[in-house]
């Protein structure tokens, strides 16, 4: 596994005297692979948060949420998630297809607990995985370099009931947002979906 710290890392570790700390934290906690109990907690789990770069190196992080269980983890080195219909940016779709590497972070809000995943990313409207998500546009999939468990205790606990009316789901029609019907957005909604 490469090293995951680079000069910039290192000086401020060096700064406020983290080193052996950063040092011992990676070979206690960051693994190459997708464990047992990291599948468990992605496949428990109905969002994500992904970051991307443009060609420039500008950044952009995106909220990514499904059913539960709509990240997939295909084998130990491979994730797999839908996009869905959106505001038709395709900021991270297209931040992928510019540049592969990813950050990912999944996080449970209910039971404090989160994991970051960092690979490098394709995205395909052609994938086999198609068919398997209702009403996806893309399938995202991830090439994992490392994973780990970071620690909680600054995530602020929240339930949550519910799930998001928009999420695609078979056999319920999914309503479009409000914002597709303002005048100033209507006359350039796209008049159907690419097949």
């Amino acid at each position: 596994m490469a090293d995951i710290y680079h000069p910039g890392n290192r000086e401020l570790q060096d700064d406020f005297g983290t080193r052996p700390l950063a040092d011992r934290v990676k070979e206690l906690i960051i693994q190459p692979q997708i464990g047992d109990e990291e599948r468990e907690f992605i496949h428990s789990l109905n969002m994500l948060f992904i970051s991307s770069v443009d060609p420039d190196g500008q950044p952009t992080v995106s909220y990514k949420g499904g059913e539960v269980g709509f990240v997939r983890v295909l084998d130990p080195n491979t994730i797999a998630f839908p996009l869905y219909d959106g505001n038709g940016m395709f900021l991270s779709a297209g931040n992928i297809k510019a540049s592969p590497n990813v950050g990912l972070l999944f996080i449970d809000f209910e039971n404090p607990h989160r994991l970051r995943l960092h690979g490098r990313a394709s995205v395909s409207a052609d994938d086999e995985l198609m068919d398997s998500y209702h009403e996806a546009q893309m399938i995202v999939r991830v090439a994992v370099d490392n994973i780990f468990i970071n620690c909680p205790r600054y995530i602020h606990p929240t339930t949550s009931e519910e799930q998001s009316i928009y999420v695609p789901t078979q056999g319920k029609e999914t309503p479009e947002p409000e914002w597709k019907s303002w005048d100033v957005i209507s006359d350039v909604l796209p008049t159907k979906k690419p097949q």
